[in-house]
């Protein structure tokens, strides 16, 4: 009964309940949290180390935020049932707080993609050269062919450019017009006539289940609010020996980055996407780090993440 008291505690507060009522629906920043339950951050923060001390959430940091995600499963499954049991009752104003949070976050991406869309290429290539990070991209998928590929947030559509060819057919997704617009006259003047993109979400993509023979998240994750969320949306379209391939940068501290660029995450590191890849079914390795060159000021490092859904016979066995 002893190692069960401090959960009983955690939950003897309602605004705690309330934030694992969040958390559940999305990883949140500390001073987001604070703004859905007009609370100081300070208070939020207090009651998120009382339920981070029970096993009910869990803290990382990344740069100058705090973020807050919900604890193991074995910990938080019967509590979370038992909140669904009951009546939640400013959950539904925090509800539609949380969706103002998130339409901030996409009106400031929309807004900053809008406004990059012509140099997105260069902006891209700022830190880590990126013929050696699209060389390490054809590595890994070298083995065998690509069959369905679907680039998910195309952006200006460079990965259908460097991969399309190699593909049965190619499908690039997006969220800004923009993009699409300068991804269609990349993929003509390629010549691709078997790609196309179109407007679409991460979060909820067009394509059916097992539909996709390989995924590509290029530089994407950084600019999602729930990044384990898409890799599952991911993996949901995967067929069977279908494979994921994740490139995104390392933990960094450059916070600068958020302003700047809309970045919301500041890197991932291994254990934290192959753990996303593992929830979501897939088999996950490490496929490189490519560190930038010796000179360069505030150097980020990119790394490469492969998942793998196991071939049909296997998943049947297991």
């Amino acid at each position: 009964m002893h190692v069960a008291l401090p959960v009983f505690r955690a939950l003897a507060d309602p605004t705690r309940i309330r934030i694992l009522l969040l958390v559940r629906r999305m990883e949140l920043a500390v001073g987001e949290l604070a703004q859905v339950l007009r609370q100081s951050q300070p208070r939020v923060s207090r009651h998120v180390r009382i339920l981070a001390d029970a096993g009910l959430v869990r803290r990382f940091k990344e740069g100058a935020w705090v973020f807050v995600r919900l604890g193991e499963d074995g910990v938080t499954r019967p509590v979370m049932m038992a909140l669904d049991s009951w009546d939640e009752g400013e959950a539904v104003a925090d509800t539609a707080r949380l969706a103002a949070v998130r339409a901030e976050r996409a009106s400031a991406a929309e807004d900053y993609f809008t406004a990059q869309a012509a140099t997105w290429d260069q902006v891209r290539s700022a830190h880590v050269a990126e013929c050696d990070v699209e060389a390490a991209i054809l590595g890994a998928l070298a083995s065998r062919p690509l069959g369905t590929l679907l680039d998910v947030g195309t952006g200006t559509g460079r990965m259908i450019e460097l991969l399309g060819g190699s593909a049965r057919t190619a499908i690039g997704i997006d969220r800004s017009p923009e993009m699409l617009r300068l991804a269609r006259g990349k993929i003509e003047a390629a010549g691709l006539a078997h790609a196309e993109v179109r407007h679409g979400d991460m979060f909820a993509l067009p394509q059916s289940n097992a539909s996709v023979d390989t995924v590509v998240l290029h530089q994407v994750l950084h600019f999602a609010d729930a990044p384990g969320l898409a890799i599952a949306e991911a993996a949901r379209v995967l067929a069977p020996g279908g494979r994921l391939l994740v490139a995104d940068f390392a933990p960094h501290d450059r916070e600068e980055l958020r302003a700047k660029y809309a970045h919301l995450r500041l890197g991932f590191d291994d254990a934290q996407v192959s753990a996303w890849m593992d929830d979501a079914g897939l088999d996950a390795r490490v496929v490189a780090h490519l560190a930038a060159p010796a000179g360069v000021d505030q150097p980020l490092t990119v790394a490469l993440w492969l998942g793998e859904r196991p071939p049909f016979q296997q998943q049947v066995a297991a």
